[in-house]
């Protein structure tokens, strides 16, 4: 008997925000490994604010077309392989897709060695921790005593952004959407403080909770919320630009930053973008012994958001950009053989 895969596709192209609709369900018999390829059984998938942002245009990968397999990061595990880099029963983690089963190229594939579970390697030890940790410390440059705020501060980003920023000595704020997200962050991850983007008085709200004025935005949202911080902004302030959620899910993004040159200048105010996957390629290794130290003494706590089954996707990545996640959102679909 055949093994069976089942894949989500892209069954349409959004015209305003990302639905269920937008995805078909299909299953055909499991791909073969070609020269030179592996087959992987996917374990774990993440789900991404900037999977929406792969409808629109070409980013750093091809923008998603009809029919594509959606793509993911995701662990797997090699089934078949057909190459001298990886053998079977190795655990890997890449560029994958919503699939059982995915036939994939060495070069872009990362082997695991776990000795926790599996799913940290999505989470503080993948993508995520990596571009906290760098975009904090290294394009943030954020220091002891400096007043660190973070948006999108509940999400898998924004919770080891803020525990990072504190284990630097920084005061650190997070902006966020419900006053249970604000609670959470204050009295479990050690935030000094949290505010709520939808509160008419955001913008005091802000202003009170750093009273010295903002050293470092890590910024995960865009659109009107950095108009407000831009505001709050401290004498020589960095602004790390990581994401713009609050513009992925839409055809008409917002307009954002307005007279940003002004407040560039006057403040002298920097603002830098970076992806962790190219600009820091070289030294993942080095990030990864830090993050595992901090997550061994306890320095670092790790909030998982997990769905059951491949089927959840959609459902998953729709929720996520709805702000319905605490921490780090991702899909389970299979243990490891």
């Amino acid at each position: 008997m055949s093994v069976l895969n089942r894949t989500w596709r892209v069954a349409g192209m959004p015209s305003e925000h990302l639905e269920t609709s937008h995805f078909s369900f299909e299953t055909a018999d499991r791909p073969e490994a070609g020269d030179g390829q592996v087959l992987c059984r996917v374990l774990w998938i993440s789900m991404d604010a900037a999977q929406r942002a792969w409808f629109q245009a070409a980013t750093y990968r091809a923008a998603i077309q009809v029919g594509d397999a959606m793509p993911g990061f995701s662990l797997a595990q090699v089934v078949e392989s057909r190459c001298d880099d990886f053998a079977v029963g190795d655990i890997v983690a890449g560029d994958l897709a919503w699939q059982d089963y995915v036939v994939a190229e060495p070069s872009g594939l990362r082997r695991i060695v776990p000795n926790r579970p599996l799913s940290n390697y999505l989470s503080v030890l993948g993508i995520t921790g990596l571009t906290a940790y760098f975009g904090l410390l290294d394009i943030g440059e954020a220091k002891p005593g400096e007043t660190v705020v973070v948006s999108g501060a509940a999400g898998a980003t924004g919770t080891l952004v803020g525990q990072i920023a504190k284990l630097q000595g920084c005061r650190v704020v997070g902006i966020c959407g419900s006053p249970e997200k604000q609670e959470w962050l204050t009295s479990e991850l050690g935030f000094d403080a949290a505010v709520s983007y939808r509160d008419e008085s955001f913008r005091k709200s802000l202003r009170e909770a750093c009273p010295d004025g903002i050293d470092v935005f890590f910024d995960n949202v865009g659109g009107t919320t950095l108009d407000t911080v831009l505001g709050s902004m401290a004498y020589r302030g960095r602004v790390v630009c990581c994401g713009v959620v609050s513009q992925y899910d839409t055809t008409t993004p917002v307009r954002g930053a307005r007279g940003v040159p002004g407040v560039l200048i006057i403040k002298s105010i920097t603002m830098r973008g970076f992806l962790v996957m190219t600009d820091f390629a070289d030294r993942w290794d080095e990030g990864l012994k830090v993050l595992e130290g901090w997550l061994d003494d306890g320095s670092l706590k790790v909030r998982e958001d997990t769905l059951e089954g491949l089927e959840k996707a959609p459902e998953g990545l729709i929720g996520l950009l709805n702000g319905n996640n605490v921490g780090k959102r991702m899909i389970h679909v299979a243990d490891p053989s």
